[in-house]
């Protein structure tokens, strides 16, 4: 007799967090007036001004829509989370002519017709393939009303090291503050050889500075211990950030910098210029070192 191992549902984690959402409730849930839209498979899932912010933690909110709202697609359950089975995972199929079309399914959905979460209904971010607020599209999840960025030229100096090299040093910074993170330190690229630097953004703000103004300050990044990296990310206030590793005295550290090549209208003054991550190598500001 072959004996087989119950393997966990694929809906765990999302079963898990709807009975934490239930059991506890989310951290904080308020309703918008911004006009919300999410596009699946060339239509319209849904377009609204009647959705609600929901932090299912501390950090950042997810955007929860109203079943009601759901336009053209059927709610077909699958999972029960609690013993009424009024919140439960589901999937969404669309209505009308060639609906049984295989991959046409948008799967990973909760419904909740109890609790304080009643009524609503919460899609995975990445399961669709454009979110919108107004006419903005979002990355990576919906900002957070209660942060902000600013971003503010400065000359201190940053000097950036991986043990005792010296890998990049600028005193024509822009620095980055966003609420509840710490600052990151962006630096532009304009002293980098043509060899190293064949990935410049011809729209950077820092690519187009006289050279008397880049004379007038020390911009130093040494590309020779960089090697591009394929990984991307995505950031709802900056947009779609690429990376690079730093390879210094034989030791490798990935993603070591990033960069925007067109950040969202909001972060703009960064485009195309580098910033080193803090916590993997070691940062000075004026001369005093960071904490990783």
């Amino acid at each position: 007799m072959v004996q087989t191992t119950p393997t966990k549902s694929s809906n765990a984690d999302l079963i898990d967090l709807a009975r934490s959402l239930t059991a506890n409730g989310p951290h904080k849930i308020e309703p918008t007036s911004r006009r919300v839209r999410g596009q699946f498979d060339a239509h319209w899932l849904f377009d609204t001004t009647s959705a609600y912010h929901v932090w299912e933690h501390p950090y950042y909110p997810q955007f929860y829509i109203p079943s009601s709202e759901i336009k053209g697609f059927r709610i077909i359950r699958e999972e029960a989370v609690d013993h009424d089975e009024r919140v439960y995972v589901a999937s969404l199929k669309p209505e009308g002519q060639g609906a049984d079309r295989e991959g046409r399914f948008l799967r990973r959905v909760l419904v909740f017709e109890q609790g304080r979460l009643e009524g609503l209904v919460r899609i995975e971010f990445k399961g669709l393939d454009a979110w919108y607020e107004e006419d903005q599209p979002i990355y990576g999840h919906p900002k957070d009303p209660y942060k902000r960025i600013d971003i503010l030229p400065s000359s201190r100096k940053i000097t950036v090291k991986v043990g005792d090299v010296v890998v990049a040093e600028s005193t024509l910074n822009m620095f980055l503050y966003e609420t509840m993170l710490r600052t990151r330190y962006y630096m532009p690229k304009t002293a980098v050889s043509p060899f190293h630097f064949s990935f410049l953004n011809p729209a950077s703000f820092f690519s187009l500075v006289t050279t008397s103004v880049v004379e007038a300050g020390l911009v130093q990044i040494k590309w020779q211990y960089t090697t591009p990296s394929s990984t991307t990310s995505l950031c709802p206030y900056k947009g779609t950030a690429e990376y690079y590793n730093l390879n210094v005295n034989g030791t490798e550290i990935k993603d070591a910098i990033w960069w925007y090549r067109s950040p969202i209208h909001e972060s703009a003054p960064i485009v195309g210029m580098a910033c080193f991550y803090n916590e993997k190598v070691d940062v000075f500001v004026d001369g005093v070192k960071e904490e990783n």
